[in-house]
C-alpha cells in the first residue's frame, strides 16, 4: 500500500507543476493592467505605478517572474494579493470552508440519490421506473449548474419562500446550491452504477447465488452492489473535482462567500497571486481526493494494489 500512495503522489506532481504553469501564462496574457485596476482608477503618475510595479515584481521579465512564482509556489508561499494586501494563503483559508461545504452536501446529495436510482433503475431494466430514472439523469447531465440553480430560485425562493435565495451561512441557504450542484454529479453517477449493475447481475457468480436460494435482495444489495460500486468509486473522485470547479459558478449564481466568488472577483481585477494560489489549491484539493479514492479504491479490490 505504502508504495501504491508513493507512485500515485509522485504522479500528481506533473499535473500541478502543468496547472501552475498554465495558470500564470493565461494570465499575463489576458488584457489590461492590474496596477491600474488595483488603482481603480485613482489618479497616479507614472512614478507611483512604475513604484508599485517593483514592488510586486511585476517589472521584470515574464520568465524572472515565472521562476520566482514557481520558487515561491515550492515553499508554500502563494504571495500578497494586488487588491487587498493580504497573504492569498489566509484569504484562502477564510473562504475554503464555505466551499467545502457545499461541495460535501452537493457530493452527499450526488451519490445517494445516484446509487439509488441506479440500483433501482438496474433492477427494473426496461420497465417504467428504469424509464423514468433514464429521463431524469439525463436532464441532470444536460442542464447547467447555472441554468438549474436560477430554476431552482426561481421555483423554492420566490414562488414556494422555502428557502432564502442567496448568501451564505446556515443550512437553508446551503440547500439550493447543494442541489444545484448534487443534481449533475447524480445523473452520472445513476448511469455508471445501472450499468455496472447490469453487467454484475450476468456474472455467473450472481447465478449461483441466486441457485444456492438466496433472496434477491441478498443477491443485489450484498452482493451485486458491492461489486457494481468499484468503477462506481472512481466516478465520485471524478465528480468532487466536478463540483469544486462546478462552485465558481454556483458561489457567483447564489452569492455565497467561496474560493469561487474569491477567483471571479480576483479574475476581474487581475490579483495574480490570488488567482493563482486559489486554483493551484483548488488542484491540490482535487489531487488529494483522486488520491484518497484510488485507495478506497484499491481497498475495494485488492487486485488495483497487484497491478500498478
Amino acid at each position: 500500500m505504502i508504495g501504491f500512495l508513493v507512485r500515485r503522489i509522485l504522479a500528481a506532481i506533473p499535473v500541478l507543476f502543468g496547472v501552475a504553469t498554465l495558470v500564470f501564462f493565461i494570465l499575463r496574457l489576458l488584457p489590461g493592467d492590474p496596477i491600474a485596476l488595483m488603482l481603480a482608477g485613482a489618479p497616479a503618475d507614472e512614478e507611483t505605478m512604475n513604484n508599485l510595479r517593483q514592488q510586486f515584481g511585476l517589472d521584470q521579465p515574464l520568465i524572472m517572474q515565472y521562476f520566482t512564482f514557481l520558487g515561491h509556489i515550492a515553499t508554500g508561499n502563494f504571495g500578497q494579493s494586488f487588491v487587498r494586501s493580504e497573504p492569498v494563503m489566509g484569504m484562502i483559508g477564510e473562504q475554503f470552508v464555505s466551499t467545502l461545504m457545499l461541495t460535501l452536501a452537493s457530493t452527499v446529495i450526488a451519490v445517494l440519490l445516484g446509487a439509488v436510482l441506479g440500483v433501482i433503475s438496474a433492477i427494473h431494466r426496461n420497465g417504467w421506473a428504469d424509464f423514468v430514472i433514464r429521463i431524469i439523469s439525463l436532464l441532470g447531465i444536460s442542464m447547467p449548474t447555472f441554468w438549474s440553480g436560477i430554476l431552482l430560485i426561481l421555483i423554492f425562493s420566490v414562488h414556494l419562500n422555502w428557502f432564502p435565495a442567496t448568501g451564505s451561512g446556515g443550512f437553508s441557504r446551503l440547500v439550493l446550491p447543494a442541489c444545484a450542484l448534487g443534481l449533475v454529479g447524480a445523473g452520472f453517477i445513476v448511469r455508471m452504477v445501472r450499468n455496472s449493475m447490469l453487467e454484475v447481475i450476468n456474472e455467473q457468480f450472481i447465478m449461483t447465488l441466486r441457485s444456492k436460494g438466496l433472496s434477491e435482495r441478498i443477491v443485489m444489495y450484498q452482493h451485486a452492489l458491492r461489486n457494481a460500486l468499484i468503477p462506481a468509486v472512481t466516478m465520485v473522485g471524478v465528480q468532487i473535482g466536478e463540483l469544486l470547479a462546478g462552485a465558481v459558478i454556483i458561489e457567483t449564481v447564489f452569492a455565497r462567500q467561496g474560493l469561487g466568488r474569491l477567483i471571479v472577483d480576483a479574475i476581474m481585477n487581475k490579483d495574480f497571486p490570488t488567482v493563482e494560489g486559489a486554483v493551484l489549491f483548488t488542484a491540490i484539493v482535487y489531487v488529494v481526493v483522486n488520491i484518497l479514492v484510488d485507495v478506497s479504491y484499491s481497498v475495494i479490490d485488492p487486485r488495483v494494489r497487484t497491478s500498478n
